[in-house]
């Protein structure tokens, strides 16, 4: 009995790796419906030498949109514009003692590294990056990359939570997260699928587990309220940062979208927020033309809206997500009048989409 077990499990992985094959392969081929957005977005933030520009952050820099657009490459299988943002990536970023990237660079002035402290989430999404690009095209160089970034980010950012529950949590540097005996954590750090798929092609297990745990802390959050932006663990559980948001805002956009986009669209925190959107909406709290960005984290109450169209596509995925029906409101992509962020949010939430949300193409 066993062992037929056995072999019904590994058919049934077999059967969804193939699966996930074939929908990645969507992206790469001649009949990609997110070409014209991938190429949009290149136009619009991409300069020639693979540095992906956020000109609301003085025309910055970081880990994150590094990590963000060589993942973009990847999954679009744009083998030039991989290269040119790895190249410059590791010229400009890859300034520390060890595999990590430094978190931002300024074009301007001499000290274009200030802070040499990395961010966890731009090395995660570069990691993810350089496996699947190198898993597809065979370039084990890249996979080795990987795994150094990996154990890197094992070693200094996965930390034991300070509550006695001996959970694992991400920490978003190094260094510079620890207060009075607490750790500080942001949730939509937390990217399951990414420290997933990391851990299995690099043998980091422990970014698995922090997945895992993570989910449970963000279920936990989710009984409560909304996703907060930024949250510390202490001896005593759960309570806000002196001095940094815990409001569903900015950061916090990005849980229920990489939890979807993870399979894990029946969690708490996507159901929770999708139905702060939903009440948003139907109380008129929203003009037309804009979209709630940041939210009382208890209230549901939208404190700050924008009419980047991005974190409409966010909300309306949110919404299809927590949901059983065809069809979402997803609108088109576009980079007139939206920054690097909700227009990078935007093409995220089409790939999503198509990979793992098929149900909620846009209509």
């Amino acid at each position: 009995m066993s062992g037929m077990m056995g072999a019904g499990l590994a058919h049934a992985f077999a059967v969804t790796v193939a699966e996930a094959q074939v929908s990645a392969e969507i992206l790469t081929g001649p009949r990609n419906p997110l070409a014209a957005p991938w190429a949009a977005w290149k136009a619009a933030f991409l300069d020639d030498n693979g540095r992906v520009i956020d000109q609301l952050q003085q025309g910055a820099s970081h880990s994150e949109s590094q990590g963000y657009g060589l993942l973009l490459a990847a999954l679009f299988a744009d083998a030039p514009v991989f290269d040119s943002i790895y190249r410059w990536t590791e010229a400009n970023l890859a300034v520390r003692s060890d595999a990590l990237l430094a978190w931002r660079w300024l074009p301007d002035g001499t000290g274009r590294v200030p802070d040499s402290n990395n961010a966890s989430d731009g090395d995660l999404f570069y990691a993810w990056a350089l496996v699947i690009r190198g898993q597809r095209d065979a370039m084990p160089e890249l996979l080795d990359r990987a795994s150094a970034i990996a154990q890197a980010l094992v070693a200094k950012c996965i930390v034991p939570a300070p509550d006695g529950s001996g959970r694992l949590l991400f920490a978003p540097a190094a260094r510079g997260f620890d207060r009075d005996g607490s750790r500080i954590i942001n949730p939509s750090y937390y990217m399951p699928r990414a420290m997933r798929e990391v851990a299995r092609a690099t043998g980091a297990s422990n970014l698995a587990v922090c997945a895992s745990d993570g989910e449970t802390i963000m279920a936990e959050l989710a009984s409560l309220g909304l996703m907060p932006d930024w949250i510390q663990i202490g001896e005593n559980g759960i309570s806000p940062v002196k001095d940094m948001s815990d409001r569903n805002g900015y950061e916090a956009v990005r849980v229920a979208l990489f939890l979807s986009w993870s399979g894990n669209a029946a969690h708490p925190a996507v159901e929770r927020q999708a139905r702060a959107y939903s009440l948003a909406k139907d109380s008129a709290a929203v003009p037309p033309g804009l979209y709630p960005v940041v939210m009382d984290r208890f209230t549901g109450r939208v404190l700050e809206s924008s009419d980047s169209v991005g974190y409409g596509a966010v909300a309306a995925m949110v919404g299809c997500a927590s949901r059983s029906e065809i069809g979402s409101a997803i609108p088109f992509f576009q980079t007139s009048g939206q920054p690097y962020y909700p227009a990078t949010l935007h093409l995220m939430t089409l790939i999503a989409q198509v990979l793992s949300l098929p149900e909620c193409v846009p209509i």
